[in-house]
């Protein structure tokens, strides 16, 4: 938005032609905006009186506002139904970093364990290793 030295947004004048007729908008918009609103009631209203050629232009312009509040409400539910599902997946990816942080803290357990009872293995094998060497020994001191 533009700033005027008074702190109010500039307020930008616009030329444009809607079904034939010229008019010219004001509004803080920039004339871009303006135009590309004014092109799409154009062609909405276009694509009305070519429907009905007998129509009045007042009468156009009533049906165009209603087809224009039509997609608003209906983009305005799409959007809420959109965000609806945005929190949702925000909430399931939430839930399944949590579940990883979980599942993450119990493999380094279940990692320290196995490293452990692989120490104990290794112990436990070294022994019987001594003791069958000692064995050995005491059957061949027999003979």
């Amino acid at each position: 938005m533009c700033k005027g030295a008074d702190g109010m947004a500039e307020k930008n004048k616009v030329d444009v032609r809607i079904a034939g007729k010229d008019y010219t908008l004001v509004g803080i918009e920039s004339e871009e905006y303006i135009q590309k609103v004014a092109l799409y009631i154009d062609r909405k209203m276009n694509e009305i009186m070519r429907m009905n050629s007998k129509l009045s232009t007042s009468m156009a312009s009533v049906l165009t506002a209603i087809n224009v509040a039509d997609d608003y409400f209906k983009a305005h539910e799409n959007v809420i139904s959109l965000s609806k599902e945005l929190k949702s997946a925000k909430e399931e990816i939430e839930r399944l970093k949590e579940e990883n942080r979980r599942l993450a803290d119990e493999n380094a357990i279940i990692s320290n364990k196995n490293t452990y009872f692989q120490l104990e293995l290794a112990k436990r094998e070294a022994e019987l290793n001594e003791v069958r060497s000692a064995l050995e020994k005491s059957t061949r001191a027999r003979i």
